[in-house]
């Protein structure tokens, strides 16, 4: 059974930082594409980021390309994604998926808000 949890999300001012992460059980994590989705309060889900099986190879949406780092460490199965220069726009909860896209499986989510 995939199992996804992600953690790291909270309260940050605009402009700063966090990094969640996603410890990933229940399947080969090294021979998946992994990405990252968020659903921003009343909105739809929202493609964030996707990086391929080596890690080798990310995607990022315009919305937070420069500012977003995804990253893996296939030995620990665990998914990050480095937030910087946050904006309000960014709250929203974020979802580490398997696959690309909006993603096959999902976790339950981490809560970020970007408030001062």
């Amino acid at each position: 059974e995939v199992q996804l949890v992600e953690s790291g999300g909270g309260l940050v001012q605009p402009g700063g930082s966090l990094r969640l992460s996603c410890a990933a059980s229940g399947f080969t994590f090294s021979g998946y594409v992994m990405s990252w989705v968020r659903q921003a309060p009343g909105k739809g889900l929202e493609w964030v980021s996707t990086i391929l099986n080596g890690g080798g190879i990310t995607r990022y949406a315009d919305s937070v390309k420069g500012r977003f780092t995804i990253s893996r460490d296939n030995a620990k199965n665990t998914l990050y994604l480095q937030m910087n220069s946050l904006k309000s726009e960014d709250t929203a909860v974020y979802y580490c998926a398997t696959g690309g896209g909006l993603g096959t499986s999902r976790g339950q989510g981490t809560l970020v808000t970007v408030s001062s």
